[in-house]
């Protein structure tokens, strides 16, 4: 027996998931509205690249995953090259060098490609081999993931390299391994734990010491923290209203349009619009499960998965930064924040999911 083929199968896109997507990113634009002072150009901006990704997103859907599997190592090899070229001919931007600039066209951070290629390469590295991995394939794996997680961590770009190697830990995990690594790998982190705050920068170690104690300097770099505690709690249930938050408006809220903006929907919409946007981002990351455990090989159920688990951890660090839970690290709120090379980056991995979920074959 065969099911019938929905218009979805028919362009290769999933609806449900394109509705929820194209619903955060409106309501992103909303308030990235009121975060910039209700200037409309930032808006057209981030709408010219949410088309942008949207258009990526569509195309990468038609490819069957098949192709990305083959050109799997290539592009790992490419995506490893960028991030090397940071360090010889990197771009400048607020005092960190992440950025390569195409002359003309575009600045694009290679950390963000990273975050879709290390997954791409793992599940192309298991696809073959026999699962649970024995030792000796985990080891192989750990070292994939090291080398770019090295590579962006001494850009400096902690947070960035916490999530990529997350990323590639999600494969791990869903590939199989056993508890007794799992349990070992915890051990050994909290054993390393002391050595690791030697290594350290200053000002990241000064962010752990200012989670743990925001007022010890207000002023300073407790400031960020603060302040965006202040704009959540003001807001209450229903919030101060649309584009009648203080907090932002009045500069006491830093990068309000970039990493801060949840605090500003806080604000503004109360407790109440920060839910609406969770419960958007829950519907989609339950989608992306759904379409994973659907996958048909190996490849296909590591590759999303790793996608949609990140996706959460994505949404996870950067409220957890914002409500002061989690240390400052530089993470945007995924289709919210002002930005361009984690929109088309998101948008691709999506697309990548989409493609593994209706190209499988349809024979029940």
């Amino acid at each position: 027996m065969q099911r019938k083929a929905g218009v979805g199968d028919l362009v290769h896109l999933d609806i449900p998931m394109v509705m929820l997507l194209l619903t955060i990113s409106a309501y992103g634009l909303l308030i990235l509205y009121s975060a910039v002072d209700q200037q409309i150009e930032p808006v057209i901006s981030q709408s010219i690249k949410i088309l942008a990704g949207l258009v990526v997103m569509v195309v990468i859907a038609q490819i069957s995953p098949v192709f990305y599997m083959r050109l799997a190592p290539g592009i790992f090899l490419i995506a490893l090259l960028s991030l090397v070229l940071v360090y010889v001919v990197g771009v400048e931007i607020k005092g960190s060098t992440r950025w390569l600039r195409i002359p003309g066209v575009i600045n694009f951070q290679p950390s963000e490609i990273m975050k879709l290629v290390l997954p791409l390469i793992l599940a192309w590295y298991f696809q073959e081999r026999h699962l649970p991995p024995k030792a000796r394939h985990v080891f192989w794996a750990l070292v994939i993931i090291a080398i770019p997680v090295l590579l962006i961590a001494f850009q400096p770009d902690l947070g960035t390299a916490l999530i990529i190697g997350a990323s590639g830990l999600f494969v791990l995990l869903l590939a199989g391994i056993s508890r007794r690594l799992v349990f070992s790998a915890i051990g050994l982190g909290l054993v390393s734990a002391p050595a690791l705050w030697f290594l350290l920068r200053d000002y990241q170690r000064q962010r752990i010491l200012t989670l743990l104690d925001p007022e010890r300097d207000p002023l300073g770099a407790g400031w960020n923290i603060i302040q965006a505690k202040t704009a959540i709690g003001s807001g209450g249930l229903f919030g101060k209203g649309l584009f009648e938050g203080t907090q932002s408006h009045l500069n006491f809220l830093p990068e309000s349009q970039t990493d801060f903006i949840v605090a500003v929907l806080g604000e503004e919409l109360g407790l109440l619009g920060v839910v609406v946007l969770l419960i958007l981002y829950v519907l989609l990351v339950g989608r992306g499960v759904i379409l994973s455990v659907q996958a048909q090989d190996t490849f296909g159920r590591l590759l999303s998965g790793s996608i949609t688990f990140t996706f959460f951890v994505y949404v996870f660090v950067n409220i957890g930064m914002v409500s002061g839970i989690l240390p400052v690290v530089g993470v945007p709120l995924p289709f919210v924040s002002y930005g361009g090379t984690s929109i088309l980056t998101l948008y691709a991995g999506f697309g990548i999911l989409m493609s593994i979920h209706t190209h499988r074959r349809i024979t029940l």
